[in-house]
Parts: C-alpha cells; sequence; structure tokens
C-alpha cells in the first residue's frame, strides 16, 4: 500500500482550505481523496483585505480543532514538516513570496488560483520551480469539473470554439478579472487549449465579455455577470452542433476532482497541467484588464 503523504497547507484565510482538508482528512466524506493528510498549516492573512483578515481566525481553529492539523508559525516550519504543499491564500498577491519561502525544501507545490496577479510574477515563479527542480501547478477547480470532462471525451467531431460564462465579481485587492475571472478563464482554457494571440473586451456595470482569438483561428469567449444567480459553464461548438455544460449539475464536487489531480502530481512529480499554459492564462487576464480600461485589442 502506498504511504500516505504528509501535506501542509499555506494560508487559512479561504473556504477552499477547509474544503479541501475535509475531502483529504475525513475518510468518511462521501468524496474523500485518498493518499494525503494536511497535518501543517500556517494561517497568514492579508490585513488590507476583509474577505482575508476576518476569515483566518476561523478556519485556522477549524483546522486545528476539528482535524488536528498543527498550526505553525512560518511557511517555512511547515514545509520542513511535510512532504508536499497547497498554497490555498486568498489574496493572489502573496502567493510569490510564499512560494519562495517554501521553495528551497524541494517539496512539490500546488497554488491556488490565481497563480499571480500578474505576468512578471508568474515568470519568476516558474524560474523559481525551475531553480529548486520542484514539481509547481496552479488551476481553479473548476478547470476539472466532472461534467466538462466527460463532455471533452465526448467531443470527437473536434472543438471549433467555446463561450464560458460564470460571476464576475470584483475585489479591489485583485486587479480586474484576477480576482473571479480566472474561473472562467480556466474553463476556456480547458476546452480551448494555449495559444491565444489577443484579447478584446466589452463591458459595463453589469457584465464583461472578453474575445480572445486563437493562433489557429478559434475564437473563443468569456462571459461574467455581476448580476445574482449566475452559475458556472461552457458551450462547446462542436462538428455536431454547440453543446452546453453546465457544471452546476455534476455530482462529484469541483474541489475532489482538482485534489485528485493535485495528489498525482504530488506522487508522480509530473504536474497534469502544464505551467506554461497556466502561465499564459495569467497573460489572458492581464490583457483582458488592460483592454476593459482602454478599449484596445490587446496582443498577448
Amino acid at each position: 500500500m502506498e504511504t500516505t503523504l504528509r501535506l501542509g497547507m499555506i494560508g487559512l484565510d479561504t473556504s477552499h482550505a477547509t474544503a479541501f482538508t475535509k475531502l483529504l482528512n475525513d475518510p468518511a466524506d462521501a468524496h474523500h481523496v485518498p493518499g494525503g493528510r494536511v497535518v501543517a498549516a500556517y494561517p497568514g492573512g492579508s490585513a488590507d483585505f476583509p474577505l482575508s483578515i476576518e476569515r483566518v481566525g476561523g478556519f485556522t481553529q477549524e483546522l486545528r480543532e476539528h482535524y488536528g492539523v498543527s498550526i505553525l508559525e512560518t511557511p517555512e516550519a511547515v514545509a520542513e514538516a511535510v512532504d508536499a504543499l497547497l498554497i490555498e491564500s486568498a489574496d493572489g498577491r502573496v502567493h510569490l513570496q510564499q512560494l519562495r519561502a517554501i521553495a528551497p525544501s524541494g517539496k512539490p507545490v500546488f497554488i491556488d488560483k490565481p497563480l499571480a496577479l500578474s505576468s512578471q510574477e508568474a515568470y519568476e515563479m516558474a524560474e523559481i520551480a525551475q531553480q529548486y527542480g520542484i514539481p509547481l501547478m496552479s488551476a481553479s477547480a473548476l478547470r476539472y469539473a466532472e461534467g466538462l470532462a466527460r463532455a471533452l471525451a465526448e467531443a470527437d467531431e473536434g472543438i471549433a470554439g467555446a463561450d464560458a460564462f460564470g460571476p464576475m465579481y470584483l475585489e479591489a485587492t485583485q486587479p480586474g478579472y484576477f480576482w473571479y475571472g480566472i474561473h472562467t478563464a480556466e474553463l476556456l482554457y480547458r476546452v480551448m487549449g494555449a495559444g491565444c494571440r489577443e484579447v478584446t473586451v466589452t463591458a459595463n456595470d453589469d457584465f464583461d465579455v472578453i474575445v480572445g482569438v486563437w493562433q489557429d483561428g478559434r475564437i473563443g469567449t468569456v462571459r461574467g455577470s455581476r448580476r445574482p444567480g449566475q452559475g458556472f459553464g461552457v458551450t462547446l461548438h462542436t462538428g455536431a452542433g454547440p453543446r452546453l455544460v453546465d457544471v452546476s449539475k455534476d455530482g462529484r464536487p469541483f474541489y475532489a476532482c482538482l485534489l485528485i489531480e493535485v495528489m498525482k502530481m504530488f506522487r508522480t512529480g509530473q504536474p497534469g497541467l502544464l505551467l506554461t499554459e497556466t502561465m499564459e492564462v495569467i497573460r489572458f487576464l492581464e490583457a483582458a484588464n488592460e483592454s476593459r480600461t482602454t478599449g484596445r485589442r490587446i496582443k498577448l
């Protein structure tokens, strides 16, 4: 039998921290993901980000009291105590400095979305991973939605384009589309793959539409809404006609689907998602932010 990996968590200021820990540490959970257990964590928290600093205490207490996780004083201490690491900080601004702190340990790292808030930081993180020879992966859980994976596997006739949609809330500390736009961008990239060459944006108070043109001529869009009740999904444009994928109807939680992929990476040292594609997603959002401000077509 494979040994259970000791996992460390950096950043306990998001519900992802408790959701992931429950899926990993609770064998009785209906969607339990085996192979790893969160044993140590560093709380983190950003003082100027209310959704971070106001929640970090409660999530830290839950991990300590309900799951027996040791709460340590530094990211470095967590890295020394475990076999692999998850950076879960809600604030993308701190991901680079947290990776810098733990990378010298040589342990594989998963970074919850977004990898970074600029392409410059994303490139620096890739260089750090290369310098220390560590597997590095970052993704939104929506990329691995069960219904999307099934639809892609069945699309034998090929996919000519895609329209992803979802909530598009904005957060002052996370530039433009990096807060919620990352989810719909990840849905789009799961379908289209890397290779976008240019981006344009049309936006008003309630909606944003990001149009990406790929190198091979395919067109993919992200439609975001700030009105209540918007769910996530994507329309695949195939040779057999359009196919709507409503990921809210999936039986398995997105987080469980993502954790299965993360545990494969921790076990094998081989991320199933190329870091170069994740870096392009960051550049896609960066370019979309620029287009939203200037109204111009932005080359990636």
